[in-house]
């Protein structure tokens, strides 16, 4: 059904961009216009939830390019919640933004709003998307308009990071990702998703397995190994710019991608019966343990959380590859379970960083004492990504472990909870760290500084504090209010 809502969803935040751009010399004003945009975006999107909860599928088409390739938006449940996720953490990071920017004196802050404010139109254009084509034109504008932010800075420093930011994705994407967009096309003679998939019963197993590969490692954004060094290279970024690519858009449309090609374009039922993407299981639980192997390495609290970001993604990717109703919700719901407790992490990192100008590990010893709002959202943050109640991680852990097991997979039952005891070892010294240096462990930097005595409340702005704050309660809203995103989800899987 045509919907000009849904339109307007995915093309408000567009629309904000000039307007942002002419008011950049009042930054009152700049910041007013992006919070307003932020938050008309989210109410549309909001809007949508009911018909699309009901059963329906509101979507607008904006025209054909080619014979057979259409611009067109459909929302469906697993898009309707990217779009919830995207819309709704922008108000969060561009409230953080401000304080953020502003207590960092960051320099070309207008050009930040403004692509950040592209980069939230890309993001729900892949997630409304009615088709792949749909989906590869918004991914692509996605790298392209987060370019600016990676390398935000000018430095040195960030143009390399950028180089390997957009290098990988934009290589990942032309030899793969299009490859296996011209390859459905020619197999199905249609890119437009549909329940059950759209290749069942026109290619053999060797054929499904080379596009599931294209897929798999052409959505660069999903970060499996070897294809995940943009996302650390990226850290050079500032701090509301790594909220962006972990938690808002950029990693999510990655896997989201992985996902939704999974069941709308292959087909469980079809996975299931060929068996092609058992390998993708072990690539994916593969890339969970040594991600975070690697992440137990970084005195950098960024690289730190990076390297965090690359396995917890691969959960999704292996909630796709078990193929079946269990596993698929696991995945969807682990995209908004994340999502607010990465964000926090991050968010906390920054806090860090403009109150007291800390970035490594070994220099946090009891800033608990300091920042005791701060940490305490990142203990919560914390908590929720390792998985444990009463904290939203804990579910999607939960329906990707009853998926593992329905698939008769019961060694990835057992990478989960390895994978949960390294996150426990990577990110719990950190709080302990902060409130209890004296207890603090010796890590491969150097001792604790158990010694150090801080004194005195020392926060970062307000403008930072609060939003962290809201999404570490957000982790533990989606522990009791998890039964919405269930049934939304299972929508998807019949």
């Amino acid at each position: 059904m045509s919907s000009p809502a849904v339109l307007a969803a995915v093309f408000l935040p567009l629309a904000a961009v000039p307007v942002i751009a002419l008011t950049g010399r009042r930054p009152n004003l700049r910041e007013a216009v992006t919070l307003v945009a932020g938050l008309g975006t989210f109410l549309l999107v909001l809007d949508l939830l009911p018909e699309v909860s009901a059963g329906g599928r509101p979507g607008f088409e904006l025209g054909t390019v080619l014979p057979g390739l259409v611009l067109a938006f459909e929302v469906e449940p697993l898009g309707m919640l990217f779009g919830l996720v995207a819309s709704g953490l922008w108000i969060v990071t561009s409230l953080y933004s401000i304080g953020y920017m502003r207590g960092h004196h960051e320099t070309d802050q207008t050009r930040f709003f403004a692509f950040f404010a592209v980069a939230i139109t890309a993001a729900l254009g892949v997630a409304f998307a009615r088709n792949v084509f749909t989906l590869f034109v918004f991914y692509e504008v996605l790298t392209l308009s987060t370019y600016p932010l990676v390398t935000h800075q000018r430095t040195e420093a960030a143009r390399r990071g950028g180089r390997t930011y957009l290098g990988i994705l934009i290589f990942t994407s032309i030899c793969f990702l299009l490859l296996a967009v011209v390859g459905t096309w020619q197999v199905a003679g249609t890119l437009e998703f549909a329940d059950g998939g759209i290749l069942a019963g026109r290619a053999g197993p060797g054929t499904l397995a080379l596009l599931l590969a294209l897929y798999a490692f052409g959505t660069g954004k999903a970060a499996l190994m070897p294809f995940h060094r943009w996302l650390p290279a990226a850290m050079v970024a500032p701090t509301p710019v790594s909220a962006l690519l972990h938690a808002v858009a950029v990693v999510k449309a990655g896997v989201f991608t992985v996902l939704k090609v999974v069941v709308y374009v292959f087909g469980l039922d079809l996975l299931q019966d060929t068996g092609v993407s058992q390998w993708l299981m072990h690539v994916a639980g593969a890339t969970v343990l040594l991600a975070s192997l690697v992440a137990m390495t970084k005195d950098n609290l960024k690289a730190r959380l990076a390297y965090s970001t690359v396995s917890q993604l691969s959960y999704i990717v292996l909630g796709a590859a078990l193929a079946n109703s269990w596993s698929v919700v696991g995945g969807g719901m682990h995209i908004a379970m994340h999502a607010f407790g990465k964000i926090t992490l991050f968010f906390c990192a920054g806090a860090i960083n403009v109150a007291l100008h800390k970035t490594e590990i070994s220099d946090m010893a009891g800033i608990g004492r300091q920042m005791p709002f701060t940490m305490a959202a990142f203990t919560i943050g914390s908590l929720s990504v390792i998985g444990l109640p009463p904290f939203g991680g804990a579910w999607s852990k939960w329906y990707l472990a009853l998926g593992a097991v329905r698939a008769d997979q019961l060694f990835f039952v057992g990478v989960l909870m390895v994978s949960t005891l390294l996150n426990i070892a990577y990110l719990m010294p950190v709080a302990i760290r902060a409130f209890w240096p004296g207890r603090a462990a010796v890590s491969d930097h150097g001792p604790a500084s158990g010694h150090r005595h801080h004194e005195g409340l020392h926060e970062a702005p307000l403008l930072c504090v609060a939003p962290l704050c809201f999404t570490a309660a957000g982790c533990l809203v989606l522990f009791f209010w998890s039964g919405g995103l269930y049934r939304l989800l299972a929508q998807m899987v019949g």
